[in-house]
Protein backbone atom coordinates (compact mmCIF):
# COMPACT_ATOMS: atom_id res chain seq x y z
CA UNK A 1 0.00 0.00 0.00
CA UNK A 2 2.90 1.80 1.02
CA UNK A 3 4.43 1.41 -2.52
CA UNK A 4 0.97 2.56 -4.37
CA UNK A 5 1.22 5.36 -2.61
CA UNK A 6 4.54 6.99 -3.27
CA UNK A 7 3.84 5.67 -7.32
CA UNK A 8 -0.11 8.11 -7.05
CA UNK A 9 2.39 11.31 -5.28
CA UNK A 10 4.86 10.59 -8.35
CA UNK A 11 2.05 11.06 -10.66
CA UNK A 12 0.83 13.85 -8.96
CA UNK A 13 4.32 15.54 -9.28
CA UNK A 14 4.49 14.90 -12.89
CA UNK A 15 1.11 15.71 -13.60
CA UNK A 16 1.84 18.93 -11.86
CA UNK A 17 4.50 19.75 -13.69
CA UNK A 18 3.25 19.22 -16.67
CA UNK A 19 0.58 21.29 -16.19
CA UNK A 20 2.78 24.08 -14.72
CA UNK A 21 3.64 23.55 -19.10
CA UNK A 22 0.39 24.29 -20.07
CA UNK A 23 -0.29 20.79 -20.49
CA UNK A 24 -3.14 18.24 -19.41
CA UNK A 25 -2.05 14.42 -18.61
CA UNK A 26 -3.15 12.54 -22.43
CA UNK A 27 -1.08 9.86 -22.43
CA UNK A 28 -0.54 6.82 -20.50
CA UNK A 29 2.09 7.31 -18.03
CA UNK A 30 4.03 4.33 -17.30
CA UNK A 31 7.18 4.09 -18.39
CA UNK A 32 10.08 3.99 -15.68
CA UNK A 33 13.94 4.25 -16.32
CA UNK A 34 14.48 1.50 -18.21
CA UNK A 35 11.90 1.87 -20.63
CA UNK A 36 12.62 6.05 -21.04
CA UNK A 37 16.54 4.57 -21.60
CA UNK A 38 15.63 1.77 -23.64
CA UNK A 39 13.61 4.12 -26.35
CA UNK A 40 16.28 6.15 -27.02
CA UNK A 41 19.12 3.30 -26.80
CA UNK A 42 17.27 1.46 -29.50
CA UNK A 43 17.08 4.30 -32.02
CA UNK A 44 20.82 5.18 -31.37
CA UNK A 45 21.30 0.96 -31.90
CA UNK A 46 24.78 1.11 -32.73
CA UNK A 47 24.01 -2.08 -34.79
CA UNK A 48 21.75 -0.13 -37.31
CA UNK A 49 24.36 3.01 -37.39
CA UNK A 50 27.57 0.87 -37.84
CA UNK A 51 26.10 -1.59 -40.17
CA UNK A 52 24.37 0.62 -42.43
CA UNK A 53 27.29 3.62 -42.99
CA UNK A 54 29.98 0.56 -42.97
CA UNK A 55 30.31 0.75 -46.20
CA UNK A 56 31.04 4.60 -46.29
CA UNK A 57 33.61 4.63 -43.32
CA UNK A 58 35.82 2.17 -45.17
CA UNK A 59 35.72 4.59 -48.19
CA UNK A 60 35.77 7.85 -46.39
CA UNK A 61 38.92 7.70 -44.46
CA UNK A 62 38.98 3.84 -43.87
CA UNK A 63 39.61 1.75 -40.23
CA UNK A 64 41.52 4.96 -38.89
CA UNK A 65 38.74 7.66 -39.41
CA UNK A 66 36.41 4.92 -38.65
CA UNK A 67 37.98 3.98 -35.30
CA UNK A 68 39.38 7.45 -33.71
CA UNK A 69 36.16 9.19 -34.99
CA UNK A 70 34.14 7.24 -33.22
CA UNK A 71 35.74 8.30 -29.89
CA UNK A 72 35.83 12.29 -30.83
CA UNK A 73 32.29 12.00 -31.76
CA UNK A 74 31.43 10.45 -28.66
CA UNK A 75 33.47 12.98 -26.70
CA UNK A 76 31.42 15.69 -29.01
CA UNK A 77 27.84 13.89 -28.18
CA UNK A 78 28.45 13.72 -24.86
CA UNK A 79 28.47 17.11 -24.12
CA UNK A 80 25.38 17.92 -26.06
CA UNK A 81 23.50 14.85 -24.44
CA UNK A 82 24.73 16.36 -21.13
CA UNK A 83 23.55 19.92 -22.61
CA UNK A 84 19.87 18.77 -23.25
CA UNK A 85 19.57 16.40 -19.97
CA UNK A 86 20.67 18.92 -17.37
CA UNK A 87 20.39 22.51 -16.56
CA UNK A 88 19.58 23.08 -20.43
CA UNK A 89 16.68 21.63 -20.33
CA UNK A 90 14.80 18.41 -20.20
CA UNK A 91 15.40 18.60 -16.55
CA UNK A 92 12.98 21.90 -16.14
CA UNK A 93 10.88 21.03 -19.49
CA UNK A 94 10.01 17.49 -19.75
CA UNK A 95 7.67 17.74 -22.07
CA UNK A 96 6.98 15.49 -25.66
CA UNK A 97 6.99 18.52 -27.54
CA UNK A 98 11.24 18.71 -26.44
CA UNK A 99 13.25 20.54 -28.51
CA UNK A 100 10.86 23.02 -29.78
CA UNK A 101 9.24 23.93 -26.46
CA UNK A 102 12.36 24.52 -24.81
CA UNK A 103 13.14 27.53 -27.81
CA UNK A 104 9.71 28.99 -26.82
CA UNK A 105 11.10 28.79 -22.86
CA UNK A 106 14.38 30.20 -23.59
CA UNK A 107 13.82 33.09 -25.97
CA UNK A 108 12.12 36.46 -25.37
CA UNK A 109 8.37 36.87 -25.43
CA UNK A 110 8.31 38.45 -28.74
CA UNK A 111 10.95 35.78 -30.74
CA UNK A 112 9.54 32.70 -28.56
CA UNK A 113 7.10 31.85 -31.44
CA UNK A 114 9.63 31.86 -34.40
CA UNK A 115 11.85 30.22 -32.37
CA UNK A 116 9.59 27.33 -31.47
CA UNK A 117 8.68 27.38 -35.11
CA UNK A 118 11.74 26.35 -36.99
CA UNK A 119 13.06 23.92 -33.83
CA UNK A 120 10.44 22.28 -34.41
CA UNK A 121 10.08 22.13 -38.23
CA UNK A 122 13.79 20.80 -38.21
CA UNK A 123 13.28 18.19 -35.87
CA UNK A 124 10.48 16.79 -37.27
CA UNK A 125 12.54 16.49 -40.30
CA UNK A 126 15.69 14.91 -38.31
CA UNK A 127 12.99 12.57 -36.80
CA UNK A 128 10.98 11.70 -39.97
CA UNK A 129 14.77 10.89 -42.04
CA UNK A 130 16.26 8.49 -38.90
CA UNK A 131 12.57 6.75 -39.59
CA UNK A 132 13.06 6.41 -43.24
CA UNK A 133 17.03 5.69 -43.07
CA UNK A 134 16.49 2.78 -40.65
CA UNK A 135 13.88 1.61 -42.98
CA UNK A 136 15.67 1.92 -46.02
CA UNK A 137 18.72 0.00 -44.66
CA UNK A 138 16.74 -2.88 -43.00
CA UNK A 139 14.82 -3.24 -46.55
CA UNK A 140 18.75 -3.43 -47.84
CA UNK A 141 20.16 -6.41 -45.40
CA UNK A 142 16.76 -7.97 -45.82
CA UNK A 143 17.28 -8.45 -49.40
CA UNK A 144 21.34 -9.05 -48.69
CA UNK A 145 19.89 -11.72 -47.21
CA UNK A 146 17.83 -12.95 -49.35
CA UNK A 147 20.56 -13.63 -51.55
CA UNK A 148 22.67 -15.92 -50.02
CA UNK A 149 22.31 -19.43 -51.00
CA UNK A 150 19.60 -18.58 -53.07
CA UNK A 151 18.41 -17.01 -56.70
CA UNK A 152 16.66 -13.94 -55.43
CA UNK A 153 18.15 -11.09 -57.72
CA UNK A 154 17.19 -7.85 -55.97
CA UNK A 155 15.46 -4.86 -57.53
CA UNK A 156 14.27 -1.12 -56.74
CA UNK A 157 10.71 -2.28 -56.90
CA UNK A 158 11.28 -5.65 -54.86
CA UNK A 159 13.08 -2.73 -52.60
CA UNK A 160 9.97 -0.73 -52.50
CA UNK A 161 7.61 -3.59 -51.37
CA UNK A 162 10.32 -4.74 -48.72
CA UNK A 163 10.56 -0.89 -47.34
CA UNK A 164 6.67 -0.23 -47.31
CA UNK A 165 6.18 -3.24 -45.67
CA UNK A 166 8.67 -2.72 -42.77
CA UNK A 167 7.25 0.65 -42.48
CA UNK A 168 3.49 -0.61 -42.00
CA UNK A 169 4.68 -3.23 -39.78
CA UNK A 170 5.92 -0.66 -37.43
CA UNK A 171 3.14 1.30 -37.73
CA UNK A 172 0.50 -1.84 -36.67
CA UNK A 173 2.78 -2.65 -33.54
CA UNK A 174 2.70 1.57 -32.72
CA UNK A 175 -0.99 1.12 -32.88
CA UNK A 176 -2.44 -2.44 -31.72
CA UNK A 177 0.59 -3.38 -29.84
CA UNK A 178 1.30 0.43 -27.92
CA UNK A 179 0.64 -1.50 -24.57
CA UNK A 180 2.83 -3.82 -24.86
CA UNK A 181 5.45 -1.35 -25.92
CA UNK A 182 7.35 -0.90 -22.35
CA UNK A 183 7.91 -4.95 -22.66
CA UNK A 184 9.02 -4.58 -25.95
CA UNK A 185 11.53 -2.23 -24.50
CA UNK A 186 12.75 -4.04 -22.14
CA UNK A 187 13.46 -6.97 -24.79
CA UNK A 188 15.01 -4.61 -26.81
CA UNK A 189 17.50 -3.51 -24.76
CA UNK A 190 18.68 -7.11 -24.10
CA UNK A 191 18.67 -7.86 -27.84
CA UNK A 192 20.57 -5.38 -28.96
CA UNK A 193 23.69 -5.24 -25.68
CA UNK A 194 23.46 -9.73 -26.53
CA UNK A 195 22.92 -9.58 -29.90
CA UNK A 196 26.17 -7.69 -30.39
CA UNK A 197 28.10 -9.17 -28.44
CA UNK A 198 27.22 -12.31 -29.49
CA UNK A 199 28.18 -10.89 -33.46
CA UNK A 200 31.42 -9.36 -32.79
CA UNK A 201 32.54 -12.67 -30.69
CA UNK A 202 31.38 -14.73 -33.60
CA UNK A 203 33.24 -13.54 -36.33
CA UNK A 204 36.26 -12.30 -34.41
CA UNK A 205 36.63 -15.66 -33.31
CA UNK A 206 35.53 -17.60 -36.66
CA UNK A 207 38.16 -15.29 -38.38
CA UNK A 208 40.56 -16.87 -40.26
CA UNK A 209 43.02 -14.26 -40.44
CA UNK A 210 41.97 -11.64 -38.15
CA UNK A 211 43.69 -7.96 -39.49
CA UNK A 212 47.02 -6.42 -37.55
CA UNK A 213 46.79 -3.61 -35.13
CA UNK A 214 48.31 -1.33 -37.86
CA UNK A 215 45.15 -2.00 -39.78
CA UNK A 216 42.49 -1.30 -37.53
CA UNK A 217 44.41 1.50 -36.01
CA UNK A 218 46.16 3.55 -38.51
CA UNK A 219 45.36 2.54 -41.81
CA UNK A 220 44.10 5.88 -44.03
CA UNK A 221 41.98 5.12 -47.05
CA UNK A 222 40.41 7.62 -49.42
CA UNK A 223 37.60 5.58 -51.94
CA UNK A 224 35.48 8.54 -52.11
CA UNK A 225 36.49 9.13 -56.07
CA UNK A 226 34.55 7.48 -58.75
CA UNK A 227 37.40 7.31 -61.12
CA UNK A 228 39.71 6.85 -59.10
CA UNK A 229 40.35 10.22 -58.22
CA UNK A 230 39.16 11.00 -54.55
CA UNK A 231 38.81 14.05 -52.41
CA UNK A 232 42.34 13.65 -50.73
CA UNK A 233 43.63 14.22 -54.10
CA UNK A 234 41.51 17.40 -55.13
CA UNK A 235 40.95 18.88 -51.80
CA UNK A 236 42.86 17.27 -48.98
CA UNK A 237 43.02 14.06 -46.63
CA UNK A 238 41.37 16.24 -43.85
CA UNK A 239 38.54 16.72 -45.72
CA UNK A 240 37.82 13.00 -46.42
CA UNK A 241 38.67 12.61 -42.58
CA UNK A 242 36.03 15.12 -41.79
CA UNK A 243 33.07 13.85 -43.84
CA UNK A 244 33.94 10.66 -42.84
CA UNK A 245 32.60 11.30 -39.55
CA UNK A 246 29.35 11.22 -40.60
CA UNK A 247 29.07 7.16 -39.73
CA UNK A 248 29.71 7.94 -36.31
CA UNK A 249 27.71 11.17 -35.77
CA UNK A 250 24.89 9.48 -37.81
CA UNK A 251 24.44 6.48 -35.08
CA UNK A 252 24.78 8.79 -32.25
CA UNK A 253 21.14 10.49 -32.98
CA UNK A 254 18.08 9.96 -31.98
CA UNK A 255 18.84 10.59 -27.76
CA UNK A 256 15.95 12.86 -27.08
CA UNK A 257 13.69 10.23 -28.04
CA UNK A 258 14.15 9.96 -24.05
CA UNK A 259 12.50 13.59 -23.96
CA UNK A 260 9.58 13.23 -26.65
CA UNK A 261 8.58 9.94 -23.84
CA UNK A 262 8.57 11.84 -20.69
CA UNK A 263 4.84 12.26 -20.70
CA UNK A 264 4.43 8.80 -20.51
CA UNK A 265 7.41 8.05 -17.65
CA UNK A 266 7.55 8.28 -13.81
CA UNK A 267 9.38 11.05 -11.99
CA UNK A 268 9.71 12.62 -15.74
CA UNK A 269 12.30 15.65 -14.31
CA UNK A 270 15.23 12.92 -13.22
CA UNK A 271 13.63 9.95 -15.49
CA UNK A 272 14.66 11.78 -18.72
CA UNK A 273 17.67 13.48 -18.33
CA UNK A 274 18.87 10.21 -17.02
CA UNK A 275 17.69 8.21 -19.78
CA UNK A 276 19.74 10.39 -22.11
CA UNK A 277 22.88 10.36 -20.88
CA UNK A 278 22.86 6.62 -20.15
CA UNK A 279 21.33 5.91 -23.98
CA UNK A 280 24.84 8.16 -25.56
CA UNK A 281 27.07 6.30 -22.81
CA UNK A 282 26.18 2.99 -23.55
CA UNK A 283 26.30 3.54 -26.71
CA UNK A 284 29.25 5.13 -27.20
CA UNK A 285 30.98 2.18 -25.63
CA UNK A 286 29.02 -0.67 -27.29
CA UNK A 287 29.55 0.99 -30.94
CA UNK A 288 33.82 1.27 -30.73
CA UNK A 289 33.64 -2.06 -29.53
CA UNK A 290 31.61 -3.25 -32.78
CA UNK A 291 33.93 -1.09 -34.85
CA UNK A 292 36.54 -2.61 -33.90
CA UNK A 293 35.46 -6.28 -33.84
CA UNK A 294 33.98 -6.31 -36.95
CA UNK A 295 37.54 -4.40 -38.91
CA UNK A 296 39.77 -6.57 -37.25
CA UNK A 297 37.31 -9.70 -39.00
CA UNK A 298 37.88 -8.43 -42.05
CA UNK A 299 39.96 -11.07 -44.40
CA UNK A 300 40.44 -8.96 -47.62
CA UNK A 301 39.35 -5.19 -47.91
CA UNK A 302 39.02 -5.03 -51.61
CA UNK A 303 36.54 -7.97 -51.81
CA UNK A 304 34.79 -6.54 -48.74
CA UNK A 305 34.36 -2.95 -50.21
CA UNK A 306 33.27 -4.48 -53.54
CA UNK A 307 31.08 -7.22 -52.17
CA UNK A 308 28.27 -8.62 -54.97
CA UNK A 309 25.90 -8.37 -51.45
CA UNK A 310 26.20 -4.88 -51.66
CA UNK A 311 27.03 -4.76 -47.55
CA UNK A 312 30.68 -5.01 -46.53
CA UNK A 313 29.03 -6.17 -42.89
CA UNK A 314 27.56 -9.24 -44.64
CA UNK A 315 30.96 -10.21 -46.54
CA UNK A 316 32.82 -9.60 -42.73
CA UNK A 317 29.72 -12.46 -41.76
CA UNK A 318 29.97 -14.53 -44.94
CA UNK A 319 34.34 -14.47 -44.61
CA UNK A 320 33.80 -15.66 -40.94
CA UNK A 321 31.30 -17.97 -39.85
CA UNK A 322 29.85 -18.99 -43.70
CA UNK A 323 26.26 -18.91 -45.25
CA UNK A 324 24.68 -20.48 -42.78
CA UNK A 325 26.39 -18.25 -40.05
CA UNK A 326 25.67 -15.24 -42.36
CA UNK A 327 21.95 -15.60 -42.16
CA UNK A 328 22.05 -16.16 -38.53
CA UNK A 329 23.48 -12.88 -37.71
CA UNK A 330 22.03 -10.79 -40.71
CA UNK A 331 18.79 -11.97 -38.61
CA UNK A 332 20.10 -10.41 -35.60
CA UNK A 333 21.00 -6.87 -37.74
CA UNK A 334 17.49 -6.80 -39.63
CA UNK A 335 15.83 -7.73 -36.78
CA UNK A 336 17.47 -5.10 -34.62
CA UNK A 337 16.68 -2.47 -37.12
CA UNK A 338 12.81 -3.25 -38.40
CA UNK A 339 11.75 -4.54 -34.51
CA UNK A 340 13.80 -2.69 -32.10
CA UNK A 341 15.26 0.79 -33.79
CA UNK A 342 12.65 1.42 -36.39
CA UNK A 343 9.67 0.51 -34.52
CA UNK A 344 10.75 2.90 -31.71
CA UNK A 345 11.77 5.52 -33.99
CA UNK A 346 8.20 5.84 -35.14
CA UNK A 347 7.19 5.86 -31.35
CA UNK A 348 8.93 9.28 -30.89
CA UNK A 349 8.37 10.37 -34.06
CA UNK A 350 4.62 10.07 -33.66
CA UNK A 351 5.13 11.54 -30.18
CA UNK A 352 7.03 14.91 -31.53
CA UNK A 353 4.57 15.10 -34.50
CA UNK A 354 1.57 14.76 -31.54
CA UNK A 355 2.73 17.72 -29.55
CA UNK A 356 3.35 20.13 -32.72
CA UNK A 357 0.28 19.40 -33.74
CA UNK A 358 -1.23 19.79 -30.23
CA UNK A 359 0.18 23.57 -30.55
CA UNK A 360 -1.25 23.50 -33.82
CA UNK A 361 2.01 23.87 -36.13
CA UNK A 362 1.15 21.54 -38.65
CA UNK A 363 -1.42 21.33 -41.22
CA UNK A 364 -4.37 19.62 -39.99
CA UNK A 365 -3.55 19.85 -36.58
CA UNK A 366 -6.83 19.69 -35.27
CA UNK A 367 -7.46 15.88 -36.54
CA UNK A 368 -4.04 14.42 -36.09
CA UNK A 369 -3.68 15.87 -32.40
CA UNK A 370 -6.53 13.66 -31.20
CA UNK A 371 -5.33 10.98 -28.67
CA UNK A 372 -6.89 7.79 -28.89
CA UNK A 373 -7.22 5.60 -26.11
CA UNK A 374 -4.50 7.85 -24.61
CA UNK A 375 -2.26 6.82 -27.39
CA UNK A 376 -1.49 9.10 -30.96
CA UNK A 377 -2.22 6.78 -32.77
CA UNK A 378 -2.93 9.15 -35.77
CA UNK A 379 0.56 11.20 -35.90
CA UNK A 380 2.09 7.34 -35.76
CA UNK A 381 0.56 7.23 -39.03
CA UNK A 382 1.44 10.33 -40.15
CA UNK A 383 4.99 9.56 -39.43
CA UNK A 384 4.64 6.22 -41.19
CA UNK A 385 3.63 7.74 -44.16
CA UNK A 386 5.86 11.13 -44.31
CA UNK A 387 8.95 8.59 -43.98
CA UNK A 388 7.85 6.31 -46.97
CA UNK A 389 7.60 9.18 -49.19
CA UNK A 390 11.01 10.65 -47.89
CA UNK A 391 12.57 7.31 -48.81
CA UNK A 392 11.66 6.59 -52.01
CA UNK A 393 14.43 8.84 -53.73
CA UNK A 394 16.90 7.09 -51.58
CA UNK A 395 16.01 3.73 -53.26
CA UNK A 396 18.75 2.10 -55.50
CA UNK A 397 21.18 4.41 -54.79
CA UNK A 398 24.15 4.42 -51.52
CA UNK A 399 24.64 8.25 -52.52
CA UNK A 400 21.22 9.09 -52.14
CA UNK A 401 20.99 6.94 -48.67
CA UNK A 402 24.25 8.92 -47.22
CA UNK A 403 22.60 12.18 -48.06
CA UNK A 404 19.15 10.77 -45.97
CA UNK A 405 21.81 10.12 -43.29
CA UNK A 406 22.81 13.60 -43.51
CA UNK A 407 19.92 15.14 -43.31
CA UNK A 408 18.88 13.19 -40.40
CA UNK A 409 21.90 14.40 -38.43
CA UNK A 410 21.80 18.19 -39.82
CA UNK A 411 18.34 18.21 -38.87
CA UNK A 412 17.82 16.36 -35.36
CA UNK A 413 21.38 18.13 -34.47
CA UNK A 414 19.87 22.17 -35.56
CA UNK A 415 16.86 21.04 -33.15
CA UNK A 416 19.40 20.16 -30.64
CA UNK A 417 21.39 23.52 -30.97
CA UNK A 418 18.66 25.91 -31.04
CA UNK A 419 17.39 25.87 -27.26
CA UNK A 420 21.56 25.51 -26.00
CA UNK A 421 22.32 28.59 -27.99
CA UNK A 422 19.38 30.27 -26.47
CA UNK A 423 20.49 29.08 -22.98
CA UNK A 424 23.33 30.82 -23.87
CA UNK A 425 21.98 34.26 -24.91
CA UNK A 426 19.36 34.48 -22.22
CA UNK A 427 21.00 32.90 -19.47
CA UNK A 428 20.07 34.85 -16.92
CA UNK A 429 16.16 34.15 -17.56
CA UNK A 430 16.62 30.29 -17.37
CA UNK A 431 14.98 28.23 -14.34
CA UNK A 432 16.99 24.82 -13.51
CA UNK A 433 16.39 21.79 -12.86
CA UNK A 434 16.85 19.39 -10.77
CA UNK A 435 19.59 17.25 -12.90
CA UNK A 436 22.27 20.51 -13.84
CA UNK A 437 26.15 20.90 -14.88
CA UNK A 438 26.57 23.93 -12.39
CA UNK A 439 29.59 26.05 -13.19
CA UNK A 440 30.29 23.85 -16.26
CA UNK A 441 26.70 24.75 -17.90
CA UNK A 442 28.37 27.94 -19.75
CA UNK A 443 31.12 26.76 -21.28
CA UNK A 444 29.72 23.14 -22.38
CA UNK A 445 26.90 24.97 -23.92
CA UNK A 446 29.40 27.53 -25.69
CA UNK A 447 31.26 24.33 -27.31
CA UNK A 448 27.93 22.28 -27.92
CA UNK A 449 26.50 25.21 -30.27
CA UNK A 450 30.21 25.52 -32.28
CA UNK A 451 30.10 21.84 -33.08
CA UNK A 452 26.80 21.64 -33.98
CA UNK A 453 27.17 24.31 -36.65
CA UNK A 454 30.31 22.74 -38.07
CA UNK A 455 28.91 19.28 -38.53
CA UNK A 456 25.96 20.76 -39.92
CA UNK A 457 27.90 23.01 -42.79
CA UNK A 458 30.59 19.89 -42.91
CA UNK A 459 27.45 17.13 -43.41
CA UNK A 460 26.45 19.62 -46.78
CA UNK A 461 29.72 18.78 -48.49
CA UNK A 462 30.11 16.18 -51.38
CA UNK A 463 31.17 13.19 -50.38
CA UNK A 464 31.61 11.48 -53.77
CA UNK A 465 34.02 12.90 -56.33
CA UNK A 466 33.35 13.99 -59.13
CA UNK A 467 30.25 15.65 -58.62
CA UNK A 468 27.40 15.09 -60.45
CA UNK A 469 23.60 14.32 -60.89
CA UNK A 470 24.51 9.98 -59.65
CA UNK A 471 26.92 11.67 -57.06
CA UNK A 472 25.41 14.93 -55.61
CA UNK A 473 25.08 15.52 -52.23
CA UNK A 474 20.90 16.40 -51.86
CA UNK A 475 21.41 16.98 -48.01
CA UNK A 476 21.64 20.71 -48.45
CA UNK A 477 18.26 20.72 -50.62
CA UNK A 478 15.86 18.78 -48.27
CA UNK A 479 17.11 20.95 -45.64
CA UNK A 480 16.91 24.09 -47.32
CA UNK A 481 13.63 23.11 -48.79
CA UNK A 482 12.47 22.67 -45.20
CA UNK A 483 13.45 25.57 -44.03
CA UNK A 484 12.04 27.90 -47.14
CA UNK A 485 8.71 25.58 -46.07
CA UNK A 486 9.12 26.73 -42.64
CA UNK A 487 10.18 30.92 -43.48
CA UNK A 488 7.43 31.36 -46.21
CA UNK A 489 4.72 29.88 -44.00
CA UNK A 490 5.72 31.87 -41.59
CA UNK A 491 5.89 35.11 -43.56
CA UNK A 492 2.73 34.34 -44.98
CA UNK A 493 1.03 32.96 -42.42
CA UNK A 494 2.10 31.03 -39.26
CA UNK A 495 3.61 34.07 -37.87
CA UNK A 496 -0.36 35.64 -37.60
CA UNK A 497 -1.23 32.28 -34.96
CA UNK A 498 1.31 30.19 -33.86
CA UNK A 499 1.81 31.55 -30.42
CA UNK A 500 4.52 28.97 -29.76
CA UNK A 501 3.35 26.25 -27.14
CA UNK A 502 -0.23 26.49 -26.13
CA UNK A 503 -1.49 27.03 -22.87
CA UNK A 504 -4.08 24.02 -22.70
CA UNK A 505 -4.58 23.78 -18.89
CA UNK A 506 -5.45 27.84 -19.16
CA UNK A 507 -7.91 27.22 -22.09
CA UNK A 508 -9.55 24.63 -20.12
CA UNK A 509 -9.87 26.59 -16.95
CA UNK A 510 -11.13 29.64 -19.04
CA UNK A 511 -14.23 27.29 -20.67
CA UNK A 512 -15.43 26.14 -17.59
CA UNK A 513 -15.68 29.50 -16.07
CA UNK A 514 -17.67 30.34 -18.98
CA UNK A 515 -19.72 27.82 -18.74
CA UNK A 516 -20.16 28.24 -15.11
CA UNK A 517 -20.94 32.01 -15.63
CA UNK A 518 -23.65 30.81 -18.43
CA UNK A 519 -25.58 28.54 -16.43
Amino acid sequence: MGQDAEVGAIHKKDEAKLATMGYKQELRRNLGLLQNFGVSFSIVSVVTGVSSLFLFGLTAGGPAVMVWGWLIISFFTLLVGFSMAGRHICSAYPTSGGTYFWAAKLSSLQSAPFASWITGWFNLLGQVSITTGVAFACADFISTAATIGANYQPSSYKTIAIYAGIIITQGIINTFGVRFLKYLNNISVWWQIFGTLFLVTAVLATAPRPQSSEFVFGTFIDGTGVDGVGWSQRASPVYVAVIGLLMAQYTMTGFDASVHMTEETRNAAMTGPIGIVMSFAVSAVLGWFLILRLLFSIQDYQKTVSSPTGQPVAQIFLDTVGERGAIVLLVIVFGTMMFWCGTFAVTSNSRMIYAFCRDGAIPGSKFFHKVDSRFPVRTVWLSCALSFMLGLPSLGSQVAFNAATSITTIGLYISYGVPIALRVINADGFVRGPFHLGKLSYPVAITVVVWIGFISIVFCLPQVNPINAQTFNYAPVAVGVVLAYALVFWAVSARKWFTGPVNHVEGERTTCIHRLCEC
